[in-house]
């Protein structure tokens, strides 16, 4: 309690100066101008008349000093006491009508002549008829009503949102028939059976009739949104229990507030005194009160479990931290605001309860449209952008960088929706005048600023994705036409080059749309551009040796080089450096500073280089149609659109300690001689295995001394270099190289 107590402290602190700044009016219930009759009562009742005499003493002309003190600005502390005087008088007025009511009625009664009881009776059996006519047809009517309202449920059960909205409209409008009916019958009653011969209809009544078609029409709006007997046409998310459950206790609210201020205060107002009524409306707002902090009580815990469950699901952003938050003290908050409503209706029922009412409504819709919008925000950001088939083959890159970049971009604009909440809210309650601002010079020039910022954020975007999709596509050997390597490397020098360049003129158009002068960071990228290029003089060289490079064409992406002592295929190529992935699958990035000499296996076209070693004794001419026999074996298979010539015999090129090298060429497409080399060795195996053409191998004589004979004779033996077992027969040592 003492939480409770200190939180409506601090709420009636924050809003003392939107109370403070409605006019006050005075204290005394009796404002209304009165008839003759009602001056006449006013002045028989001693207690009236008493009061009316102290108000015309106590209303002396203001002295010079308080003139004075009135003309300046009251204080908060002065607001906040004045305020809290008002709500001490206006409570103490309505306790003491409360006191003296017994009193009055009894004065009333005492007064009252034997006409002035019939008169009494009469008018009381006519309201009382009035309300049974009312809620016997009301009764027969909703039952009809109902009936036709499940028929329709029935029949929209199941179905898509638009049969269930033309099934729920048809129903609202049923019963709302309903009730404009019997309201017409009570006015048919009132008017033939009740009004007499002269057929006028009393007071008492209109109010009856009124009170009732407000009220009514109320629960026929309660009843189109919570659906509790009928919930094929509810929209909202609720259970059956739960639905009953609002609609009995908002019933109920609506009837106890609308009747006793549209129907028994007026009466009580007109027969017994306006401070009587006043003890009245006082009574049903507290039991209204209580009530209300009866159900924020009982729905303390579900509230909050509802208000935590993004949080407590793994879900740790801004909008998730704020509802658990909310959820923690949500019921404190609540029962504050019922106090407050109550305070503030008893201190200015006129001026400051209508303030209070129409902000709230405005900060529900608010809140209702920010939920509304943030909810499809956040299902948009979860579910992602999903593209067609024939786009996603088309633009493999596209649906990854749209995931990438759109889910941000929405968290942005959750971020400033919930913002836009907040502003509006506190512009229903005066907090801020952000409206006004925004009217103003200033506020036109601050949001015009922000607002051409955003769009130009917003268009680089998608002129940044229109570019790097052109190049995709381009660069997507599946549609179009196949690029080339050296296509390959100018589109993607292209997008790396022109994201940089959009991304800086971006970034200076809008932080000049803000009002920030870009002239000095122009200036200030100059000079830092110049002491780049004496400071970091190695930079300016990868950059100027990667453009003579670019330019002269010598290698692209997907060419097998050697750079820089490293050889390999080169998978990046920027501005300033290469990337190469030799055969082991390392990869090197080499400065194009360090490159002396590039050489590019792929340039155009290739030349296996078939050198082959044979012995001695072999026949030359032999080896020729076994190595064109195997050249035609090769182009008898798949890799014969990979030879662009016949092949060249060169013929004997070098004569070798053991063997004779007879070297031939094919000219293959770019990148092909290494598997058509290796194809292409198979079958010269295979094609001098069949003429009995020996390779030879590299081998060693020595020479054995005669035991015997006491000399040294030359017995040649051979034996492989490893040093093996000797042995009559030749064998094979293979060179490491």
């Amino acid at each position: 309690m003492s939480l409770i107590f200190r939180t409506l402290l601090v709420f009636l602190f924050m809003t003392s100066p939107i109370w403070a700044q409605m006019p006050q009016p005075p204290a005394e219930p009796m404002q209304a101008e009165a008839g003759v009759e009602d001056l006449i009562r006013l002045l028989e009742n001693e207690t009236t008349r008493n009061q009316l005499i102290e108000r015309l003493r106590s209303a002396e002309p203001p002295s010079a000093a308080e003139a004075a003190e009135e003309s300046f600005e009251p204080t908060i502390a002065r607001q906040i006491a004045e305020y809290t005087r008002n709500i001490a008088e206006s409570a103490s007025d309505t306790v003491a009508a409360a006191v003296d009511l017994t009193a009055e009625i009894g004065e009333v009664v005492a007064r009252s002549t034997s006409q002035d009881y019939a008169q009494f009776l009469r008018a009381m059996t006519n309201v009382v008829v009035l309300a049974l006519v009312l809620l016997v047809g009301f009764f027969l009517l909703r039952a009809v009503a109902t009936r036709i309202e499940r028929a329709l449920g029935a029949r929209a059960s199941g179905r898509r949102w638009l049969p269930r909205i033309v099934a729920a409209v048809i129903a609202l409008i049923i019963d709302a028939g309903a009730v404009l009916a019997a309201w017409a019958m009570g006015y048919a009653v009132s008017l033939y059976f009740l009004g007499g011969p002269t057929g006028s209809m009393g007071i008492n009544q209109t109010l009856l009739l009124n009170a009732f078609l407000v009220v009514e029409a109320t629960k026929v709006l309660l009843r189109l949104v919570l659906q509790p007997s009928n919930a094929s046409l509810r929209f909202a998310a609720m259970s059956d229990t739960t639905a009953a459950y609002w609609y009995f206790w908002a019933s109920r609210l609506v009837g106890l507030i609308g009747y006793s201020f549209m129907f028994f205060a007026p009466i009580v107002a007109d027969g017994v005194s306006l401070a009587a009524a006043q003890a009245l409306r006082v009574l049903a707002m507290l039991t209204a009160l209580v009530i209300g902090v009866l159900i924020i009580l009982q729905n303390k815990t579900a509230v909050r479990r509802a208000l935590k469950w993004r949080a407590e699901n793994g879900r740790h952003d801004a909008l998730s931290r704020t509802l658990a938050l909310i959820g923690a003290y949500w019921h404190i908050l609540a029962i504050a605001y019922l106090v407050a409503i109550f305070v503030v209706w008893l201190a200015n029922p006129e001026e400051a309860l209508p303030f209070m009412l129409g902000a709230t409504v405005q900060s529900i819709l608010s809140v209702l449209v920010g939920v509304l919008i943030i909810s499809f925000i956040s299902r948009f950001i979860h579910v992602g952008v999903r593209l067609p088939d024939d786009v996603k083959a088309r633009l493999p890159l596209l649906e990854a960088r749209l995931h990438a970049f759109v889910p941000r971009v929405m968290q942005v604009v959750r971020t400033v929706v919930l913002i836009g909440i907040v502003i509006a809210i506190a512009q229903a309650w005066g907090l801020i005048d952000f409206l006004g601002w925004a009217a103003s010079e200033t506020g036109q020039r601050v949001t015009g600023s922000v607002l051409s910022a955003l769009i130009i954020l917003l268009v680089g975007f998608v002129i940044y994705l229109a570019l790097s999709s052109w190049v995709e596509y381009r660069l997507n050997p599946n549609f179009g036409t196949v690029p080339t390597a050296r296509e390959k490397t100018l589109l993607s020098l292209f997008r790396n080059a022109s994201t940089i360049a959009l991304a800086v003129f971006v970034v200076m158009l809008a932080l000049a749309q803000v009002g920030i002068n870009i002239a000095p960071l122009l200036a200030g990228a100059g000079v830092l551009g110049l002491a780049i290029g004496f400071g970091a003089q190695k930079f300016v060289q990868d950059i100027i040796t990667g453009i003579f490079i670019q330019l002269e064409n010598i290698m692209n992406e997907g060419d097998v080089v050697e750079a820089g002592g490293k050889s390999g295929v080169v998978e990046k190529l920027t501005i300033r450096s290469v990337s190469i992935r030799s055969l082991d699958g390392t990869l090197h990035l080499i400065p194009f500073s360090s490159v002396d000499m590039v050489s590019n296996s792929m340039k155009g076209f290739s030349f296996h280089m078939a050198e082959i070693g044979v012995a001695y004794d072999s026949d030359i001419n032999n080896v020729r149609t076994a190595m064109h026999e195997a050249f035609d074996h090769l182009m008898e298979t798949d890799f014969k659109d990979s030879v662009l010539e016949p092949l060249e015999m060169h013929g004997i090129t070098l004569f070798g300690d053991s063997a004779i090298t007879v070297r031939a060429r094919i000219k293959t497409a770019p990148g092909a001689q290494w598997a058509l080399g290796r194809k292409y060795n198979e079958l010269i195996k295979d094609a001098f295995d069949r003429h009995g053409i020996e390779i030879p191998f590299p081998q060693v004589t020595y020479h054995m001394a005669d035991p015997n004979a006491g000399d040294i004779l030359p017995k040649p033996r051979r034996q492989v270099a490893q040093g093996s077992d000797v042995s009559d027969r030749p064998t094979v040592d293979h060179p490491e190289s």
